[in-house]
C-alpha cells in the first residue's frame, strides 16, 4: 500500500527539524566544570520559578543524547537546532575553554552527522556565566567582548562539524525580559538597563558574525533568531495605531533596525530618550558591526499580539495578556501606558491565543521588508496538558491541530513568493519551561521527569509521517 499523497507539498530540500536549549534539557548543571549561569541563580531564588523547580537535571540529555538522537533520526528530522551553554564551554566567560565541555558538543554533533540529521548551533539561548552578570551583564558593554571571544572558542573547536550557525536565541527576551520586568533571569527590573542589554546583545551579535566569518568555512551559513511580534492593533483609532507603532518599534525594531538597515529607528529613540542617551551609548562603527549580512533569519512566533492605547477610546475591559509573564514592572520601555489584550478564539496551556494567520503575516511582512534575506521558522508551536493515558499513550491532538495549522500558513508563505527554507517545532522533548518551571509541556516526546523514560507523543508521529510526505494531508 502506498503512502497517501499530501494536500500540499513542502519544496524540495525543504528543511524539517525540532529545537531545544542547553538548560531546558541538559541537566548536569555541575558536572565537567560547568558552573552557574543566570539561570541556575534565578532558578534557585526561591519564588521565581513555579514549584522551585531546577534545571539541575533537566531531561538528563547530558547523559542521553545518543538515545534522543536515536529519537530525532526514528522522526526523520533532518536537522536538529540546540544551543551550547556558554558556562560549559566557558565557565567564567573569560579565558580559554573547557575541553569536557566542548567533547559533549562534539560527540552530540557527530551523532547527529551519523544519523544524517544536520547539527544546527545557537551558541546563545540566554544562558550567561553568572560570573559575567556579577560584573554587569548584557547592560554592560564589555558583555559583548566576551561573547566574540566565546564564539571563538567554539567556532575553532567545531566548526569542521557544523555549517549553519546562529548567534543569538530570542535578544528581546533576554533584554527585556531579563532586565525589564524580570520574569526571566537576571530579574533585574530597570528599563534602562534593558535597553542597554538589547543594544550590547545588537553589538555581540556582529562581533560573532565577524568571528564566525574569520574562522568558518566559506559554506558556513550565519544566522540570528528573533522572536518577531506580530502586533494587531485593537481597532483603527489613532491611540491604538500608535500602541501598535510603539510595540512594533520596542518588540520588533529595536533589532531588525541595527540588524538588518544599520540604523535605530527615529521613533524608538524619541519613546526612550527620557531612559537612555543613545548618543553615548551607540558608539562610532558600533551600528557597522551589528548590520554584517548574515545568511538567514529565524523567526520564532507562537502567537499574535495585541494592543491598544490608553486614552478611552479602546475597550479597556477587555481581557489583557502581553503573553510574557505577570509582573509589575512593563518589558516595554517607552510603552508602559500600552494595554494588551488576549485575541479572540481558543488557547494553548499557555494562555496563548491560536493563530496561524499571525505566522503567514509575520512572514510576509519581513520578507517584504527584506526581500532577499531567507527565513527559517525556528521555534513553533503549543503547550497542552499532556498526559499519560492507561495504555501508555500520549495523545495530543490539540498540538497536532496547532502544528497543521502552522504549516499551512507556512506554505501558504511560500506559494505567494516568502523564501522559508525550512521549519523547526518547538519542542523535541518536554522541557524546564524557564519561570514555569516542569508544568508546561511542549514536546512532542513526552518526559517522565521521575524516571526520565521517553514516550513519543501522537504528535511526533504525525510529524514523522508530515515529514515522510514532505506535506500535508487534507484536513478532517
Amino acid at each position: 500500500m502506498t503512502a497517501a499523497r499530501p494536500e500540499i507539498s513542502l519544496p524540495s530540500g525543504f528543511t524539517w527539524g525540532a529545537a531545544t536549549a542547553a538548560y531546558q534539557i541538559e541537566g548536569a548543571a555541575a558536572e565537567d566544570g560547568r558552573t552557574p549561569s543566570i539561570w541556575d541563580t534565578y532558578s534557585r531564588t526561591p519564588g521565581k520559578v513555579r514549584n522551585g523547580d531546577t534545571g539541575d537535571i533537566a531531561a538528563d540529555h547530558y547523559h542521553r543524547f545518543r538515545d534522543d538522537v536515536a529519537l530525532m533520526a526514528d522522526l526523520g528530522l533532518n536537522a536538529y537546532r540546540f544551543s551550547i551553554s556558554w558556562p560549559r564551554v566557558q565557565p567564567t566567560g573569560r579565558g580559554p575553554a573547557v575541553e569536557r565541555g566542548l567533547d559533549f558538543y562534539r560527540a552530540l554533533a557527530d551523532e547527529l552527522l551519523e544519523k544524517g540529521i544536520t547539527p544546527v548551533a545557537t551558541l546563545y539561548h540566554w544562558d550567561l556565566p553568572q560570573d559575567l552578570e556579577d560584573v554587569g551583564g548584557w547592560p554592560a558593554r564589555d558583555t559583548a567582548e566576551r561573547f566574540a571571544d566565546y564564539t571563538a572558542l567554539v567556532a575553532d573547536a567545531l566548526g569542521d562539524r557544523i555549517s549553519t550557525w546562529t548567534t543569538l536565541n530570542e535578544p528581546w527576551c533576554a533584554a527585556f525580559l531579563g532586565y525589564g520586568s524580570g520574569v526571566h533571569a537576571p530579574g533585574r527590573t530597570e528599563p534602562a538597563a534593558a535597553l542597554k542589554a538589547a543594544h550590547h546583545l545588537n553589538l555581540a551579535h556582529g562581533k560573532a558574525i565577524g568571528v564566525l566569518r574569520d574562522r568558518l568555512p566559506s559554506a558556513a551559513q550565519t544566522s540570528i533568531t528573533l522572536n518577531l511580534h506580530q502586533v494587531r492593533p485593537l481597532t483603527e483609532s489613532a491611540a491604538d495605531l500608535d500602541a501598535a507603532r510603539r510595540i512594533d518599534a520596542v518588540g520588533n525594531r529595536v533589532f531588525t533596525g541595527p540588524l538588518l538597515r544599520g540604523a535605530y529607528p527615529d521613533d524608538l529613540l524619541a519613546d526612550t530618550a527620557h531612559l537612555v542617551d543613545w548618543d553615548a551609548l551607540v558608539h562610532d562603527g558600533d551600528l557597522a558591526e551589528i548590520s554584517r549580512p548574515i545568511d538567514l533569519l529565524g523567526i520564532n512566533y507562537y502567537t499574535p499580539t495585541l494592543v491598544s492605547g490608553s486614552d478611552g477610546t479602546s475597550d479597556a475591559k477587555a481581557p489583557r495578556n502581553d503573553g510574557h509573564g505577570r509582573s509589575d514592572h512593563s518589558p516595554w520601555p517607552g510603552s508602559e501606558e500600552v494595554v494588551f489584550h488576549l485575541p479572540p478564539g481558543e488557547t494553548t496551556a499557555m494562555g496563548w491565543a491560536i493563530d496561524p494567520t499571525g505566522l503567514y503575516d509575520l512572514l510576509r511582512d519581513v520578507s517584504r521588508d527584506h526581500p532577499r534575506l531567507p527565513l527559517l521558522v525556528t521555534e513553533n508551536g503549543a503547550a497542552v496538558d499532556d498526559y499519560v493515558d492507561p495504555t501508555g499513550a500520549v495523545n495530543d491532538p490539540e498540538r497536532i491541530a496547532y502544528l497543521d495549522g502552522h504549516l499551512r500558513a507556512v506554505h501558504r508563505a511560500i506559494a505567494d513568493g516568502v523564501d522559508v527554507r525550512g521549519y523547526f517545532l518547538w519542542s523535541l522533548m518536554d522541557n524546564f519551561e524557564w519561570a514555569h518551571g516542569y508544568s508546561k509541556r511542549f514536546g512532542t516526546v513526552y518526559v517522565d521527569y521521575a524516571s526520565q523514560r521517553r514516550i513519543p507523543k501522537a504528535s511526533a508521529h504525525w510529524y514523522a509521517d508530515v515529514i515522510r510526505r514532505n506535506g500535508l494531508l487534507p484536513q478532517a
